[in-house]
């Protein structure tokens, strides 16, 4: 059985995401970071890291969110997985590039626009995160367009949740996507998939 640490308003929503998409009975163990749960002796024997997710599939452990999401994908099969190695590679390249140029400066945008209080709220990081976004967001309107609306294989993979899921830090900031309408359509309707409502009201 498949064991889910952490809490849907969390980057355990990735997982659990997955899970959905890919019908996977599992266990969601909550961990409230807020409460500093994280932090816990218990919790930290599962990941060492002190963050949420991590999984236990049989003897298995994991942390990384996309790396589980890749994982789970590859194991259960399904139009999520890749069907060859190159789209291995490409479902991987998403994913590492959803880490290292988007998600610092979406989530600038999530904290600074939604999360916080008002009276902590730094706007001009919001928007400086913006400015730096607008270049990734064109590269992958562009790349939606040439690749018929998905990132690989002209269908719905992990690497479209990967990189929608991180993505969608970026909503409050719609000024971002007056350029990118096919980023915007194509987050939307991810975010609309039955699976991940599902993940995200737990």
């Amino acid at each position: 059985m498949l064991t889910i640490y952490g809490i849907p308003r969390s980057r355990a929503f990735r997982p659990l995401w997955t899970a959905h998409e890919l019908g996977i009975p599992y266990t969601l163990h909550p961990v409230d970071m807020r409460a500093g749960q994280q932090k816990e002796p218990a919790y930290l024997a599962i990941n060492p890291n002190g963050h949420v997710p991590a999984i236990k599939d049989g003897d298995l452990v994991m942390w990384e969110s996309l790396a589980i999401d890749l994982y789970l994908a590859k194991k259960h099969g399904g139009p999520l997985a890749p069907k060859t190695v190159e789209e291995d590679g490409l479902m991987t390249m998403w994913s590492f590039w959803a880490v290292t140029e988007v998600e610092s400066h979406a989530l600038q945008i999530l904290y600074h626009r939604a999360l916080k209080p008002e009276a902590e709220r730094e706007p001009q990081k919001a928007d400086d995160a913006v400015e730096v976004l607008r270049k990734p967001t064109a590269i992958l309107e562009g790349e939606l367009k040439k690749r018929g609306g998905y990132l690989v294989g002209n269908r719905f993979t992990i690497a479209d949740l990967n990189v929608a899921s991180v993505y969608s830090y970026a909503k409050p900031a719609p000024e971002l996507f007056t350029d990118a309408p096919t980023v915007l359509a194509w987050l939307d309707a991810a975010l609309a998939r039955p699976a991940a409502v599902e993940a995200r009201n737990g």
